[in-house]
């Protein structure tokens, strides 16, 4: 029985410079509809043509390409974050939340790769 229940939804999150541009770039060249940009919080998402799957663009002044971190969806993060750290999981810093639309938290695997759990506020 595994530590945490996932829900059917992963988002795969990479850096990019310009979050409109890449946008643009992905639906041009994969077909991928855009979801939203939340220019606040330097984030937007796309629909990609795998069901429960999007691509999340965080933008950032120097990307960091081969650094993906799938972010796994969750129904209740702070049930599913305490899960993980009673079994040992490391965590990067507290979660954190977009008021209305999500709540994330950082964690990594046993070679240090980032992994994510988010929780859909907005539904």
């Amino acid at each position: 029985m595994p530590v945490v229940s996932l829900d059917n939804t992963i988002t795969l999150a990479l850096s990019v410079r310009d979050r409109h541009a890449s946008a643009d770039w992905y639906a041009a060249n994969l077909g991928f509809e855009l979801l939203y940009h939340v220019d606040d919080a330097g984030w937007s998402e796309l629909k990609t043509l795998t069901e429960g799957v999007t691509l999340g663009l965080g933008e950032q002044s120097e990307p960091a390409p081969g650094n993906t971190v799938p972010v796994f969806g969750v129904a209740d993060i702070a049930v599913a974050r305490s899960a993980l750290e009673k079994a040992g999981v490391r965590f990067d810093g507290p979660t954190e939340t977009i008021e209305g639309m999500v709540s994330t938290a950082t964690f990594y695997d046993p070679d240090g790769n980032a992994l994510m759990l988010a929780q859909n506020l907005s539904r």
